[in-house]
């Protein structure tokens, strides 16, 4: 507006400039919001370790006859020749010396062929490194009630 109006009039109109506080306040917020976005994208791919998904035979399970072989599948591939799987009976000695070997029809599985079982507790034990150079690793146990599965 020209001439028509006094600055006090004019300054109304237009709207009071910020104070130097509230605009320093405005800057820390936008800054902080911008770092948390920006943290948020760079955290999400670190999160996406692999991850145990299915277990054959599962968790806990009580089995009326042995299973043949031991078969775990990961959400993400996994480095056959670094993987690991054991097989422990009760006493914790492993019941067989072959090494498990990726699944051939999927790169996210593992498999152990076993000998026959005999009643009773037994654990799994496994350690597998993902292609993303993750170390996964954990255990679990299972029972077996009768006789063993045959292939």
């Amino acid at each position: 507006m020209t001439g028509c109006c006094t600055p006090a009039q004019q300054q109304e109109e237009e709207g009071a400039p910020m104070k130097p506080w509230a605009v320093y306040a405005l800057k820390r917020i936008l800054a902080g919001t911008a770092i948390a976005m920006a943290l948020c994208v760079q955290a999400a791919p670190v999160l996406a370790h692999s991850m145990l998904v299915k277990a054959e035979p599962p968790r806990r399970a009580v089995l009326a006859q042995a299973p043949a072989q031991v078969q775990l599948w990961f959400n993400e591939e996994i480095e056959g020749d670094y993987a690991s799987l054991i097989v422990l009976d009760a006493e914790k000695h492993p019941v067989t010396e072959v090494k498990p070997k990726l699944a051939p029809e999927d790169r996210k599985s593992i498999v152990l062929p076993l000998p026959e079982l005999t009643p009773g507790k037994y654990s799994v034990k496994f350690r597998v490194l993902s292609v993303d150079g993750h170390v996964v690793e954990s255990y679990f146990d299972f029972s077996v009630k009768g006789k063993v599965q045959k292939k």
